[in-house]
């Protein structure tokens, strides 16, 4: 164990844990990119399901576990340890890609996105958590970008690579063959090099100016102004990202895309997004949180918006380069602002909860696309989705304050 004398705060002081972090979270990234861009296809072809809504219930079961993870992941931190929880992720995720090649029928794909969501939960909140404990208070944002940059970039370029394969070799098993490598990485890295970061939240502690909050749940879910316009921005946020997730591979292979188109139009959101988080988390350092948040949420509200009438290529390419920049605008900025307002004593738990709403956002996403699509179109779906997310923009710019805003 370490002394609390020899725990400095700081990103250049703890540069070799936080770079390992970062590449375990790309692992924990690449997990959801296995899916990313094959398993509708999969869905269609191979267990001849039809309706939207019943491809889609593979989101809606990953976002549901996933949310009540981070939730427990957050609750538990303090008690059992970050890199304890962070361990239990990987183990739950040594069955997904076998699961996923070897299918019988749908029902497994279901049973693989519960330990997935069980995997994402545990193992990138942990990450997250460990990351705002190494840095204190200065660099927050930065690190945030850099976490989610190297997660959903993974997303982006597994998302690509089971595309290709699929397209060159099949459906399965090959591309899931990645998914075994992406495992065994991520399980021993966590166990043989990661170490635990409870020791640097506890010397925060005693410099920390906030105030413990009197509620951890109900504040972070909506009471507390500042708090609760990011969570519930989080969860329009993911409901936008399970929308994408679901449907925009059947919409591409509606308009007669390839599964290689396919593949880089699915790739180009996350890459984007993934990338961008390396300007905009330090931007969120420098610049008022509420505008990136404003601006971010309301540039996908008018991406998803123009995205009902895109026909070709360079439409989508550069729409889905779009969403990206607006996504990366608000994700490290939703963490960091939820860090900055909490007491280390209160964050874990704080960013377990908002981490449940934002992530309910991919059942929320699935199930009501889903039902529209059917009903209506895809393209009905993601025009409502579009004005959701405009109505959340409008939350954040009316009831956030700016004066508590840096």
């Amino acid at each position: 164990m370490i002394e609390q004398k020899d725990i400095h705060l700081g990103l250049k002081e703890n540069w070799t844990q936080f770079t390992l972090l970062v590449l375990v979270n790309a692992f924990v990234g690449g997990m959801v990119g296995l899916e990313r861009s094959i398993l509708p296809e999969i869905a269609e072809k191979e267990f001849g399901m039809a309706a939207t809504s019943a491809i889609l219930s593979f989101i809606v079961v990953f976002g549901i576990v996933k949310a009540i993870s981070n939730y427990y992941a957050g609750a538990l931190a303090n008690k059992f340890g970050r890199k304890k929880l962070l361990v239990l992720g990987w183990i739950f995720a040594i069955p997904i890609p076998f699961i996923l090649m070897y299918a019988e029928n749908w029902n497994w794909i279901i049973g693989a996105n519960v330990l997935l969501g069980i995997n994402q939960g545990l193992a990138w909140s942990s990450t997250v958590v460990m990351k705002i404990d190494l840095v204190g208070e200065k660099q927050r944002g930065f690190a945030m970008g850099l976490n989610e940059f190297a997660g959903y970039l993974a997303v982006a370029i597994v998302a690509f690579l089971t595309g290709w394969i699929a397209g060159e070799y099949g459906l399965r098993p090959y591309p899931f063959y990645l998914g075994i490598l992406i495992m065994i990485l991520g399980l021993f890295m966590s166990i043989l090099f990661i170490r635990d970061t409870r020791g640097h939240a506890k010397k925060e502690e005693k410099s920390s100016a906030v105030s413990l909050l009197k509620n951890i749940f109900w504040d972070t879910t909506w009471k507390d102004k500042n708090l609760g316009s990011v969570t519930q921005a989080g969860l329009i946020n993911n409901l936008n990202d399970g929308m994408a997730w679901g449907l925009f591979p059947i919409l591409l292979a509606a308009n007669n895309f390839s599964l290689e188109q396919v593949g880089i139009v699915v790739a180009i959101y996350p890459a984007v997004w993934g990338i961008g988080q390396l300007f905009t988390g330090r931007m969120a350092d420098k610049y008022s949180k509420k505008h990136l948040l404003f601006l971010g949420m309301l540039l996908q509200a008018l991406v998803l918006i123009s995205l009902v009438w895109a026909e070709t290529m360079v439409h989508f390419v550069s729409l889905m380069a779009l969403l990206g920049w607006g996504t990366a605008m608000v994700y490290p900025t939703f963490l960091a602002t939820i860090a900055e307002y909490t007491h280390p004593r209160d964050r874990a738990e704080s960013i377990g909860i908002f981490r449940l709403w934002r992530d309910l956002g991919y059942a929320v996403g699935a199930v009501l696309t889903g039902i529209i699509s059917d009903l209506i179109s895809i393209e009905a779906a993601i025009l409502v989705v579009g004005i959701i997310t405009l109505f959340s923009s409008g939350i954040i710019f009316f009831r956030m304050n700016t004066s508590e805003m840096k």
